[in-house]
């Protein structure tokens, strides 16, 4: 499981190890969290990748910390993965990794809301509409009940 607290920690972690990664906010969501973008190189072609847009897809959160993760090892071992060399993938590519685009809506899948708490009981409220959904569970919105990927 992972929460916006302990993401916003892996991330911290990760810019202490690797000080060529580059970590700022892209906005905050609509409980003030920040949305955190971490930069991976330096070229002018320019690659975005996003996770956590639905809420209870969280594991793809996951999967980019690993991704970043695994090009920063690569990278600062001057290897390869799958034949690609990450020193030139950073020489050449930015890549952009937002790795949690809705975090009140993970959090809230996640039980981070106490039940009792009224950000809990508004999303409850919200997902009365739709009594096919198990709640918390199936719930993929942002905490007003927008769901993100449908707003591109």
């Amino acid at each position: 499981m992972i929460n916006y607290l302990i993401l916003k920690n892996q991330l911290n972690n990760l810019i202490k190890k690797y000080d060529f990664l580059k970590l700022f906010s892209i906005g905050k969501s609509v409980l003030h969290n920040e949305i955190y973008c971490i930069k991976f190189g330096i070229g002018k072609k320019q690659i975005i990748y996003s996770a956590g847009i639905h809420a209870n897809e969280f594991i793809t959160s996951i999967v980019l910390l690993k991704f970043i993760e695994d090009l920063s090892i690569a990278y600062t071992n001057n290897s390869k993965i799958y034949d690609f060399s990450i020193c030139e993938l950073y020489n050449n590519s930015s890549i952009y990794i937002i790795p949690m685009i809705n975090p009140d809506g993970v959090n809230l899948v996640n039980n981070f809301y106490d039940s009792n708490s009224d950000i809990y009981k508004k999303c409850l409220n919200i997902s009365n509409k739709f009594p096919f959904l198990r709640f918390p569970l199936d719930w993929k919105a942002n905490i007003n009940g927008v769901d993100l990927n449908s707003q591109f």
